[in-house]
């Protein structure tokens, strides 16, 4: 049995573009020409943390929270976030928005560029498959291709989307030089720039702000989706200066790799944090999430979830509205 009410949502395929939207609690944002859900949910659990029928509550619960984006990769389990995916929204393809990206680096054999056409079409078929559907909703480039041409690039997506394959485009881990070079590309040719980037942001990782990323997004009007928003579990609250680390929990698990998430400085901002958010009577979960969705340039916020009860807590979470004068003293938590 769901955890949280179901309510339908407006056929994706339907909607217009409009700035913002709401349904029942969730918001929507325009993503290109696509309306996406404030949360959003990050499906790297599936197929490494979650078989196909955790997959599935988890899916179902976010449905019926009222998100409707679905963000995954080819390379998210060695394909099965994708597989694992696709059998939880059959029958219901046209209520979400499948997300999905190709050409990381770790999925790229030797002399392969991601960016390349050839590869571009090859692999979008495999996610296609793997899916179990006839488009992607939102396809993005996992990693910068630095050997092929830009225009080249665009020019096999802009094609995709004619032939209906693909709907919206996208990029990861670019740079502002990368999406400065991307944007004069697409305007030479004539075709589509990517309306998005999905870069790593959060509380204590902030380098969009200074490294020219949000000043491109504001001035080429591209929407902006974090990933790691939870810092992979350090700001969702279970993690706690002078505390065991949870056992099971993903922190816990990964061992020394852990490292570069976690440390006593890092604990130490977070107690602060847990501090400012409790006397407002909200939890550090709420504030880490609803720094992103109380962000101008952020489109939706794809945190993972392994469990149906997470989702409601995100969603949640994403409702309180931060003022800039939250965000100053926040900032100022931050910095000791």
């Amino acid at each position: 049995m769901s955890l949280v009410t179901c309510v339908r949502a407006p056929s994706v395929r339907g909607w217009v573009v409009w700035s913002m939207n709401t349904v029942g609690t969730m918001k929507y944002r325009a993503l290109g020409e696509l309306q996406v859900s404030v949360i959003g949910l990050g499906c790297n659990n599936f197929g490494m943390r979650l078989d196909a029928e955790g997959t599935k509550q988890v899916v179902d619960a976010a449905i019926c929270a009222g998100i409707n984006y679905f963000d995954t990769a080819e390379s998210y389990g060695t394909g099965l976030s994708e597989e694992y995916l696709g059998q939880a929204i059959k029958g219901r393809r046209d209520q979400v928005l499948v997300a999905s990206k190709w050409g990381h680096t770790v999925s790229l054999a030797e002399g392969e560029r991601g960016g390349d056409p050839a590869q571009i079409r090859a692999r979008l078929d495999a996610s296609l498959a793997r899916l179990g559907t006839d488009y992607i909703d939102h396809y993005q480039l996992h990693r910068p291709d630095p050997e092929t041409p830009a225009v080249e690039t665009l020019g096999c997506l802009s094609e995709l989307r004619a032939e209906g394959k693909i709907r919206e485009i996208g990029c990861t881990h670019f740079s502002a030089a990368d999406l400065l070079d991307s944007h004069a590309a697409a305007t030479a040719e004539g075709v589509a720039m990517y309306p998005s980037v999905q870069n790593y942001y959060s509380l204590l990782t902030r380098d969009p702000e200074t490294d020219g990323v949000f000043d491109v997004c504001a001035d080429l009007g591209i929407g902006f989706v974090p990933y790691f928003p939870l810092e992979s579990g350090l700001l969702t609250g279970k993690y706690r200066l002078g505390q065991e680390r949870p056992e099971g929990a993903r922190l816990t698990n990964w061992g020394d790799r852990a490292d570069s998430f976690i440390d006593d400085d890092k604990l130490t901002i977070v107690e602060r944090l847990v501090q400012w958010a409790e006397s407002r009577d909200h939890t550090l979960l709420d504030l880490a999430l609803s720094w992103h969705t109380s962000h101008p340039l952020v489109a939706s916020v794809i945190a993972g979830a392994t469990k149906p009860e997470q989702i409601e807590a995100n969603v949640a979470a994403g409702s309180w509205a931060l003022t800039t004068e939250d965000r100053a003293e926040v900032d100022a938590l931050i910095g000791g």
